[in-house]
């Protein structure tokens, strides 16, 4: 049971390069076999944490590893789309230039301030997962942009803001903080309950 989360994780990790490999060498015809990873990648990131929690094995360690294996897996899946649509997404890359310099901008800010990377798992960047989801099934799937994709768009900048007021706020480096309301009173000396399925 405690190992479970770990390994979790690792497919995740895992899909990464395949979903790579499969966009660049493969192609067109591997549009359904990426999103049936994709979807699959997002239960093992859904059930890691709460298994984890269950476990009561939610570390440091763990929820920072969770953190950036997210990452490298979303960002295969940019790949992929740029593959399988460059011209589409080349057409949208003013909005896919916000999200890379508001995630940067997290980066560089708890670095900055912190000396370690964010790792909030705050519940607007669960949600931004969500639509990320949906907006890669369009993409990925129907070769679409639409609604779903300048939903990301414009959730992920609410998001990230999200992340920088949480770092802001933080009188110290934490991980699974909900959001930059949970930092403002974590810095007034208040702490929560924590639930077994929201962090």
């Amino acid at each position: 049971m405690k190992n479970i989360p770990y390994i979790l994780i690792a497919i995740r990790f895992l899909f990464a390069p395949i979903i790579f490999f499969l966009s660049y060498v493969k192609g067109e015809e591997s549009r359904f076999l990426i999103l049936a990873l994709m979807f699959i990648g997002l239960l093992t990131d859904i059930f890691d944490g709460i298994i984890a929690r269950k476990a009561g094995v939610s570390s440091e360690k763990l929820r920072r590893l969770d953190s950036q294996v997210d990452l490298v897996f979303w960002l295969s899946l940019g790949f992929a789309a740029y593959f399988l649509n460059t011209e589409l997404i080349k057409k949208e890359w003013m909005g896919i230039a916000v999200i890379f310099m508001m995630e940067a901008l997290c980066y560089i800010i708890s670095w900055s301030k912190f000396g370690k990377e964010t790792c909030t798992h705050a519940w607007l960047s669960k949600l931004w997962g969500l639509s990320l989801l949906i907006a890669f099934t369009y993409l990925i799937g129907f070769q679409q942009a639409g609604w779903p994709f300048y939903t990301t768009v414009i959730l992920g900048f609410i998001a990230h803001v999200d992340v920088i007021l949480i770092i802001l706020i933080l009188p110290k480096w934490q991980y699974d903080v909900p959001s930059a309301f949970h930092a403002w009173k974590i810095r007034k000396g208040k702490q929560r309950k924590k639930s077994v399925f929201f962090n």
